[in-house]
């Protein structure tokens, strides 16, 4: 048998009884044979508890003493289910983000991974071990502080140490029982999906779906590491997550477009840029700007200029939480540039339809289109990609589009297969 990793977030080691719970499910995996490798989040609200109290003492924590203490989270529940571990007669190791080798950046808050050298947790299995390392978390490589990767990170750090172990699966436990068609929540039929592409699963993230981070699916298409999205409150098989040769297509012709999934999004914005004059490197100018501010750009619209102004408009997407800084550093370029004015619009979302084999199906865009106009949806924007289609509306009709879309493309099931056994689906 190989070696496994399995991931295990905030909702599944919530209290001492999920811990326990948790240790008897490694336990089994590594009396089946396995070398097992435990990837922890901290226990339940740890981490936004231990930033409402950084908050309470400053309105803003310097980067690197913030990420000193988030880190605090994992690391006790790393320690607490290695206990719950040696309790049930295995011997378990815990280990931080550093002495388990995972270098990064120096980029606090949002550090990227650039190795991964795990020799500790290596000798830990060879001695028959269990090794648990406290996820979210590194050290950079050249100041040698301690860093955070953001969100989703303990997600990526259990793909890039399954993948630097060449471990043959990497499992991700969370509290609902895998990936499916639409977020439960808003559609009561959604399906659960067996099995995923990479590329469909990077579509979905990067369109709302938050049951994995898009760096923990670009991280495991880059090493070809299988992701086993499961809950560690059932038994169910859950969502592979694999390469899109291995996904089975039962049932469906290989020409028939293939839409696995609805996803939304409502933490957008919109600003447009009103009166740019239509010259050679406006607009490259603009989004330069926005790029210096670390300032992601979803999706973007420009208008044809009219001919007695020789004026257009720019639109674009972005995060909501970046839309004051944007506005910020837009205005400062207005005099430069020579636009009218800025509008900003902070009550927006995107939906997104994403499937395989849509690039070669027609019709797909214009079922999606009706749909939404069958459900009263005003369309504002819309992106497309070869597996993929987006549109921004009004956060208000998002529940509308969602289940229209569903329902549009068959993807639901007479049977309420989603539970959600915690909190928050993370």
């Amino acid at each position: 048998m190989g070696i496994v990793v399995q991931k295990y977030g905030g909702s599944s080691v919530a209290d001492a009884t999920s811990v326990k719970r948790v240790a008897q499910r490694i336990v089994a995996t590594r009396k089946a044979g396995h070398d097992v490798v435990v990837v922890v989040s901290a226990m339940g609200d740890t981490t936004d508890e231990l930033i409402d109290l950084a908050n309470q003492v400053t309105p803003l924590p310097p980067g690197r003493e913030l990420d000193m203490l988030l880190t605090a989270g994992e690391r006790i529940s790393m320690a607490v289910l290695a206990m719950a571990i040696g309790n049930l007669g295995q011997e378990a190791r815990s280990f931080t983000g550093s002495q388990a080798g995972v270098i990064t950046d120096s980029e606090h808050g949002r550090a990227k991974i650039i190795d991964v050298t795990p020799g500790r947790i290596e000798d830990a299995l060879a001695q028959g071990a269990i090794a648990i390392v406290a996820g979210f978390q590194g050290v950079s490589q050249t100041t040698k502080d301690i860093t955070t990767l953001g969100r989703g990170g303990s997600d990526t750090t259990a793909v890039a140490l399954a993948a630097a172990l060449a471990a043959d699966v990497c499992e991700i436990y969370t509290d609902v029982d895998g990936i499916f068609t639409a977020d439960p929540r808003i559609v009561a039929t959604a399906r659960q999906i067996p099995r995923i592409s990479y590329e469909e699963m990077l579509e979905m993230a990067a369109n709302g779906a938050k049951i994995l981070h898009l760096r923990c699916v670009e991280y495991a298409r880059r090493n070809d590491m299988p992701i086993h999205v499961r809950s560690s409150f059932s038994e169910k098989q859950g969502t592979w997550v694999v390469r899109a040769q291995d996904v089975a297509q039962e049932g469906h012709p290989m020409e028939q477009a293939i839409i696995s999934g609805v996803a939304h999004d409502r933490s957008e914005s919109k600003i447009t840029v009103v009166g740019v004059p239509d010259k050679v490197g406006e607009a490259a100018s603009i989004f330069r700007t926005l790029a210096d501010a670390q300032i992601n750009i979803d999706m973007i619209v420009q208008n044809v200029s009219a001919a007695a102004t020789n004026l257009t408009d720019i639109s674009f997407t972005l995060p909501r939480t970046d839309g004051q800084n944007a506005m910020t550093a837009l205005a400062r370029l207005k005099d430069d540039v020579g636009f009218e004015r800025l509008q900003y619009d902070d009550s927006v979302g995107k939906v997104s339809i994403i499937g395989a084999g849509m690039r070669s199906s027609p019709g797909v865009t214009a079922k999606f289109f009706q749909a939404l106009a069958d459900a009263g949806v005003n369309i504002e924007m819309v992106s497309t990609s070869e597996i993929r289609i987006s549109v921004v509306t009004a956060e208000s009709q998002i529940d509308a589009a969602v289940n229209a879309a569903h329902e549009a493309f068959g993807l639901g099931t007479d049977e309420v297969e989603a539970v959600v056994y915690g909190g928050t689906g993370r």
